[in-house]
């Protein structure tokens, strides 16, 4: 399996999250405290440097107010448009 961190599906995943939080009106360090982290952590993230796992990505869409499953049909599609 290829790696994952610089892979098309991946930016992807960090311009949704930025998006989202964009349009929540909420800062890097907003949700970095919401998540009891560092804003660096958010900021990593978001510059695609930082893999999420499972449960990060859904306190992410806890935190900003966004639905996991149409992030993640996003997702999906970037890899259908590569078939």
């Amino acid at each position: 399996m290829a790696k994952t961190l610089h892979s098309d599906r991946h930016r992807r995943l960090a311009e949704l999250l930025t998006e989202r939080r964009k349009l929540a009106g909420l800062t890097q360090a907003a949700v970095a405290k919401a998540l009891d982290r560092h804003q660096p952590f958010i900021a990593n993230i978001e510059n695609g440097d930082r893999r999420i796992d499972l449960v990060e990505f859904l306190d992410l869409a806890k935190v900003i107010g966004f639905d996991p499953h149409e992030v993640m049909r996003l997702i999906q599609a970037v890899d259908r448009t590569k078939r």
